[in-house]
């Protein structure tokens, strides 16, 4: 979809009056007559101007008649007119080519960075992947190709450059995680990355499974052995800061499907599984954003990828495993394997690129759904100030954070009597044990942080930025981290 900045209103376009909360003058766009509608309209739906509201009219133009809108955008907060950025677009999305958003007249003017927002939100609100849906109705199709922000500045132009770049990330983790698995797996993962990311400047190493049985990633490699589809490890390395600049790693789990292996999933709901490699997912999309707006910062991002399936060759609970830090795990439950790919690729990256902070992100268990529900992702960490920054950044993005605990005590429940540790403790507390589990590949001095996002990648309903499906969760909120904490 294309955003104009500072165009005319074209006279087809759909015409958006923005009005902030308890606000019923819409200004004198279009003639009285157009006013006295606009004033029925607001006192005929109890239109109060909150974020996200819309009420539409038709009023006479020239020969024929305009769609108006009337577009609630609450206070000046960004939070608010990016609410107003998506509900538009949800409103127009399949009824409209064309819609002119006139600032002129507005009570409370937007600053630069919320009309950017606002833009932004209109623009992730419009993605669709449609490209299996062979017999889609006209009516259905999307339409909306251009929304024209009148009046709204040069500097919110400039603002919104930094937020089209992170759209592009957005975009690619969507499809990433709406792909099915039979189009989508570690091989091919890696191929739709490195073609999207293509000109960016960005570093690429991808290891195959010989190199990484050599590196002694036995942990990863118990989790891909029972599929014909070889597993990889792809990281990505942007150096936008100085030389002497610390790095940070980003680290995601990349399963592009978890049928839970001998320890099996039930059969409903099993096909939700394609999106379990949607922290992976989220780290090609901020690893994007980051090359695209050239980030003045050191980031690597690791992406851990398998598939889980059950053959005769499969790994079987009771097996012990060693991983790459030498560390030995017995194997309780194959369907906890997000961790083993996760604690080899934490080694790897900090053996090879040595980052001062590491946050790693996982779709890791069924118990923070149970926890949160889909409204927060969990977070655990060693380090206070880097859980600050993360909530922060969640605060700034509304991609929400909520902090958990680590401790000996819960540390203690994943011992073993036969290896280092298990991968599984007991019911209780499991993501807290999973979490526990990850920590023991932490190098001393190491700033980690671990996000479970297992009931954030895909929804079941439309909201803020995204239609159902596959949200993008966690681009925007490391592009924001990555900005406050080692940009700034």
């Amino acid at each position: 979809m294309q955003i104009a900045f500072n165009a005319s209103a074209e006279s087809d376009d759909v015409l958006v009056l923005p009005l902030g909360k308890d606000q019923t003058d819409i200004g004198q766009a279009g003639g009285e007559g157009m006013v006295a509608l606009g004033k029925a309209a607001i006192a005929a739906a109890r239109f109060k101007g909150e974020a996200g509201s819309v009420v539409e009219f038709f009023a006479p133009a020239d020969a024929g008649v305009r769609r108006v809108v009337l577009l609630g955008v609450g206070t000046s907060s960004e939070a608010d007119w990016r609410k107003a950025g998506g509900a538009l677009t949800a409103k127009l999305l399949t009824t409209a080519s064309a819609a002119s958003v006139v600032l002129t007249g507005l009570g409370n003017k937007p600053s630069a960075a919320a009309i950017a927002a606002f833009a932004g939100a209109a623009v992730q609100r419009g993605w669709r992947y449609d490209v299996y849906r062979t017999k889609l109705p006209e009516s259905a199709k999307p339409t909306l190709t251009r929304i024209a922000i009148v009046d709204a500045g040069a500097e919110a132009e400039a603002a919104y450059a930094r937020i089209h770049a992170v759209n592009g990330g957005l975009e690619l983790t969507r499809t990433l995680v709406s792909e099915p698995p039979n189009k989508l797996y570690p091989e091919s993962f890696v191929e739709r990355v490195l073609s999207d990311v293509e000109g960016l400047g960005l570093e690429v190493t991808v290891l195959d499974e010989a190199q990484m049985r050599d590196l002694g990633m036995g942990a990863l490699l118990g989790v891909s052995q029972g599929s014909v589809r070889e597993g990889r490890l792809l990281v990505l390395k942007w150096n936008g800061g100085a030389a002497d600049a610390e790095t940070v790693a980003l680290v995601g789990k990349g399963v592009t499907f978890d049928t839970g292996g001998i320890s099996i999933k039930p059969a409903a709901g099993m096909e939700d599984m394609k999106w379990d490699m949607g922290g992976a997912g989220a780290v090609a999309g901020a690893m994007k954003a980051l090359a695209a707006r050239k980030a003045k910062a050191n980031v690597v991002g690791v992406m851990g990828l398998v598939e889980n399936m059950p053959d005769g060759n499969a790994q079987r609970p009771g097996d012990v495993v060693t991983s790459m830090s030498g560390q030995t795990i017995e194997v309780i439950n194959t369907d906890a394997e997000g961790r083993l790919v996760l604690c080899d690729a934490l080694t790897w990256v900090q053996k090879v690129h040595s980052p001062s902070t590491i946050v790693d992100l996982a779709t890791l268990t069924g118990a923070m759904i149970i926890s949160l529900g889909n409204e927060h992702g969990g977070l655990f960490a060693n380090d206070d100030s880097l859980a600050d920054a993360l909530l922060a950044a969640s605060k700034a993005t509304d991609e929400k954070l909520w902090r958990f605990p680590l401790s000996d005590a819960y540390d203690k429940l994943i011992d073993s009597q036969i290896a280092d540790m298990k991968n599984v403790g007991p019911r209780g507390g499991g993501s807290i044990t999973a979490a526990q589990f990850l920590k023991r590949y932490i190098n001393e001095g190491v700033a980690w942080a671990h996000l479970d996002i297992a009931g954030m990648v895909w929804s079941d309903k439309p909201g803020v930025n995204h239609d159902k499906g596959a949200t993008g969760y966690g681009v925007r909120l490391l592009e924001q981290f990555v900005a406050d904490r080692f940009e700034a």
